[in-house]
């Protein structure tokens, strides 16, 4: 934030008051792959494919979805000036520092559009 010009304060009388949510949700991946020969024409020189056996089996994995959403309200009127958000897919089993590398990367891409153009 202060690479934008903004500096923290405590005080009542800020510019800005910045409130922010996060969530971490989940989605299901299924994927599926064939084993095994199909039939049909094979490769070329005399070989023919015939009726063979196919099996398709699949997996379902659990995919970590964190999200983000940052809102900037002018203090006086209270009204919403900015609003960011970012999602990215977690992996818990990171290591905190590149958790952390990975926080900041999302919120540094959260920040790019701010401050807004002026109209």
């Amino acid at each position: 934030m202060a690479k934008k010009g903004l500096t923290k304060t405590d005080s009542d009388s800020a510019d800005l008051y910045i409130g922010y949510q996060t969530a971490v949700g989940t989605e299901k991946q299924f994927t599926s792959y064939n084993t095994g020969w199909g039939y049909g024409p094979g490769w070329g020189g005399g070989w023919y494919g015939g009726m063979g056996s196919t099996m398709t089996t699949g997996t379902t994995t659990t995919i970590y979805v964190g999200q983000l959403a940052l809102d900037m309200y002018e203090s006086e009127k209270k009204d919403l000036v900015w609003r960011g958000t970012a999602s990215k897919t977690l992996d818990p089993k990171a290591k905190p520092e590149k958790q952390q590398k990975n926080l900041t990367k999302a919120v540094a891409k959260l920040l790019k559009n701010y401050p807004p153009p002026k109209k």
